[in-house]
């Protein structure tokens, strides 16, 4: 008798675009845009970008206070170029202040503080649909808020309140979100974000999103991620999935998990986290943002610990779409 047919491939992934009905995000470096197989699967995939690191302050705010945009400009105009949303990232971050204003009397900070946020959101105004205006303002382990810079000057409310109230003056239509990551991975922190929420919104914050980062940590339990975005659900907002990814390393020294036990876990965590989203009202869903294509592109390949064989993204290192991207896209379709 003859041999068995060889099993047929798998079908081709459709656009995650078009499956998905609210933009499918992506995270983005200028040097990427010279890669061919980069372009051609961010068009084929994608909807909306956001600057991985060339919108931050440690890039763009020069060493004598001045405004350098010229990475900045460029992302902006490859979205603009190929119909692509921009979501501007980030205006007010606790790791990211600079030496330009260590030194100034409160006066002056005030001033430049206002500045930065005008200048910045202000130059994208009418192109940048959404902004993280305060990024990761709860402490690592949920107790209480983060000290910074910022709210050593202007108070732990006070910098957050001040950054969403000059964000909406620069940029009235942009979302302004507030943004934070382990929410869904450590309870703790995450009911600390809520609560901060929820302060800032009652002093009149003009906080018009809610952006809940997505690093997931595949051995948290089935229905934490579902439990968490119910909560965040509660106040009536857009959130912004926006930088997931998810590693297959632990923190601890010794890992037993064989490799598929890995990947399960890694697929019943991200299926779990896009059947939570599907699941909010159509309102409340901004988008749904991968934080890197390949998973050589992934910030997880550039940290030292990394032994070169993590897989936190959709596609793999030739640019093919993964079992977890297929996983994706059938949750999307539901």
């Amino acid at each position: 008798c003859g041999s068995a047919e060889p099993p047929a491939p798998p079908p081709a992934l459709a656009p995650l675009k078009a499956t998905a009905p609210f933009p499918i995000g992506l995270s983005a470096m200028t040097g990427q845009f010279d890669d061919p197989q980069w372009v051609d699967l961010v068009r084929t995939h994608f909807n909306q970008l956001t600057p991985e690191w060339e919108m931050k302050m440690e890039r763009i705010l020069t060493a004598d206070g001045g405004y350098d945009f010229s990475a900045a400009d460029r992302i902006a105009a490859f979205a603009r170029d190929n119909a692509l949303r921009l979501y501007g990232t980030t205006l007010i971050w606790y790791a990211q202040d600079h030496p330009h204003f260590h030194d100034l009397d409160q006066t002056r900070f005030e001033a430049d503080y206002d500045r930065w946020i005008a200048t910045v959101a202000g130059r994208y105004r009418g192109q940048a649909v959404g902004w993280d205006v305060v990024n990761e303002p709860v402490a690592e382990n949920g107790d209480g808020l983060r000290d910074c810079l910022w709210s050593q000057r202007l108070g732990q409310d006070g910098y957050m309140i001040r950054a969403f109230e000059q964000a909406k003056l620069a940029a009235p239509d942009a979302v302004l979100f507030i943004n934070d990551y382990n929410l869904e991975n450590n309870p703790r922190k995450g009911a600390t974000f809520l609560r901060t929420v929820e302060r800032l919104l009652k002093a009149g914050a003009p906080i018009g999103g809610l952006g809940t980062q997505s690093h997931l940590d595949i051995e948290i339990p089935a229905g934490q991620i579902t439990r968490f975005m119910r909560e965040l659900a509660q106040f009536g907002l857009p959130i912004h999935v926006s930088e997931l990814d998810a590693s297959l390393r632990a923190d601890r020294r010794l890992d037993t998990r064989s490799r598929d036990e890995k990947l399960a876990q890694q697929k019943g965590r991200v299926v779990e986290l896009a059947e939570a989203f599907m699941a909010l009202p159509e309102a409340q869903r901004f988008a749904f943002t991968a934080w890197g294509l390949r998973d050589t592109d992934s910030w997880l390949r550039r940290e030292p610990e990394d032994d070169g064989r993590d897989q936190p993204l959709l596609f793999d290192a030739q640019g093919r779409a993964k079992p977890l991207a297929a996983a994706l896209e059938a949750a999307f379709r539901r």
